[in-house]
C-alpha cells in the first residue's frame, strides 16, 4: 500500500510540475527578452504569446501547453497498465475503479500548475490549453467536442476568451453525453468553473464591450495573472 500511495503521490507532483513548466514565459524571454507577465494581459498562455510574438510562437506554445496536460494524464494510465495491483485492493475488485479518481487529481494538478507555476512565483496562464490536453487524454471525444465549441465561437466572435469560456461551460455536458465516469464529470465541472474564474477580468471586459478580438491589443492596463 505504501508503495502504491507513493507512486500516486509522485504522479501528482510530476503532473503539477509538468503544468508549471512556463512555456510562454520562456518563449517570450528567449525571443524578445521581456517578461510576458508585464505585457498584454499579463498571462503566460498562448493567447498572450500570440499578441506578443505572433502566430507561429503562439501556436507552438499552445501545442506544448496541451502536451503538458496530456502527459500528466498519460502518467496515470501508465501506472495502472504497468504497476502491480496494490495489496489493499481485493482480488475481486477491479483496480481500474480507482483510475478515474487519479485521472481527475492529475488533471487538476496540471491545470493548477499552469496557472500557479512554482517556477514563476505561483503566477501563470489561464489553463485553457493545458486543460484541453487533459481532456483529449481522458476522452478524445470530449476533448474534440470541446475544441469544436471553441472553434465555432471563435469563428463567429473572434474573441479567444469568450471561446474559452464557452468551451469551459460545454465540457461538463460532453462528459455526460459520452458516458464518462462520475470523477471525470466532476473534473469537467470544477475545472470549467476554475477556467472561467481565471477569466474574470476578461468577463468584465466582455460585459463592458472592451474585450479585444484576435489581432487587437488590450485597450486597458495589463491584467495581472495573479
Amino acid at each position: 500500500m505504501a508503495i502504491w500511495l507513493t507512486l500516486c503521490g509522485a504522479i501528482l507532483v510530476i503532473a503539477y510540475l509538468l503544468g508549471s513548466f512556463p512555456t510562454g514565459y520562456i518563449a517570450v524571454k528567449q525571443l524578445k527578452g521581456i517578461d510576458i507577465r508585464e505585457v498584454g494581459s499579463g498571462s503566460t498562455g498562448a493567447t498572450n504569446v500570440l499578441r506578443t510574438l505572433g502566430k507561429v510562437p503562439g501556436a507552438v506554445v499552445l501545442l506544448i501547453d496541451c502536451l503538458k496536460g496530456a502527459l500528466a494524464i498519460a502518467l496515470v494510465y501508465g501506472l495502472f497498465n504497468f504497476a502491480p495491483i496494490p495489496d489493499f485492493i481485493p482480488p475481486t475488485v477491479d483496480a481500474n475503479i480507482w483510475q478515474p479518481w487519479l485521472l481527475t487529481l492529475a488533471g487538476f494538478a496540471a491545470v493548477l500548475g499552469h496557472s500557479k507555476s512554482i517556477f514563476l512565483g505561483f503566477t501563470g496562464g489561464k489553463s485553457v490549453a493545458t486543460g484541453l490536453g487533459t481532456l483529449l487524454a481522458i476522452s478524445w471525444q470530449v476533448g474534440l467536442a470541446t475544441l469544436g465549441v471553441f472553434a465555432i465561437v471563435i469563428a463567429i466572435s473572434r474573441i479567444v476568451s469568450l471561446s474559452s469560456i464557452a468551451g469551459a461551460i460545454a465540457v461538463s455536458m460532453f462528459m455526460v453525453v459520452f458516458h464518462q465516469p462520475i470523477p471525470c464529470i466532476l473534473y469537467a465541472a470544477i475545472g470549467g468553473l476554475y477556467v472561467i474564474w481565471r477569466h474574470r477580468g476578461n468577463v468584465e471586459r466582455l460585459l463592458a464591450g472592451t474585450e479585444p478580438k484576435i489581432g487587437q491589443n488590450l485597450p486597458t492596463e495589463p491584467e495581472q495573472a495573479a
